[in-house]
């Protein structure tokens, strides 16, 4: 009889490798980012900023894409902590979700790292769709949560874009206290319950 253990099951997806290695990797290359730009940026100067092999990269971020992604991350989960900003009062989340928006915009070394171009953009997208539209769904709840928190994530995204990505001149000359006080009623709607709209009933139809 066999009494050895089972072997642990493999988990799908990228190795998540050793944090402390991770984190030094994505710190150097957050500073090469800023220092070089996203295109003179090699893999090779990051790894040797990190102190590392230039395989391990490939091996932990799939290309120095799936790397610029992860430092794009990073930023955004500093700036837009989803816990800390759901966590307060539910009468001024919309006053929350504003400032760490324009929290995060306005920091100038975030600023460079979306100058990047595509790259930057598609990070956003994933940020926005996959980690606060997905936590907000879950945060709300109830049968048109999805609804209320797309409502509440294309008015940031607007605001993302008409004021930082492809500025408009009235958005953009806004501080972030007239940006919050001008959009903040506009999420609050967003998150408002939607009210049951009545069904026809078919004898409705034919009466």
């Amino acid at each position: 009889m066999n009494n050895a253990a089972p072997a642990p099951a493999r988990t799908r997806g990228r190795p998540r490798g050793n944090p402390p290695t991770r984190e030094s990797i994505v710190s150097a290359a957050r500073a090469l980012f800023l220092e070089r730009g996203y295109r003179r940026a090699t893999l090779r100067a990051v790894a040797g900023a990190a102190g590392v092999d230039p395989a391990l990269i490939t091996y932990h971020f799939g290309s120095k894409k799936g790397l610029f992604a992860d430092v794009m991350q990073f930023q955004c989960a500093n700036a837009l902590a989803v816990d800390d900003v759901l966590g307060g009062d539910p009468a001024t989340l919309p006053d929350r979700l504003i400032d760490a928006v324009t929290g995060l915009w306005e920091d100038a070394d975030f600023r460079q790292l979306t100058a990047r171009g595509d790259e930057a953009a598609e990070v956003i997208r994933e940020y926005l769709e996959h980690e606060l539209l997905a936590r907000l769904v879950e945060f709300i709840g109830g049968r048109d949560a999805t609804g209320r928190a797309t409502a509440v994530v294309t008015v940031l995204g607007g605001l993302i874009y008409t004021r930082y990505l492809n500025p408009l001149p009235t958005p953009a000359a806004l501080t972030p206290s007239e940006t919050r006080r001008i959009l903040a009623p506009a999420l609050n709607a967003a998150l408002a319950p939607r009210p049951r709209t009545a069904t026809t009933t078919g004898a409705g139809r034919r009466g």
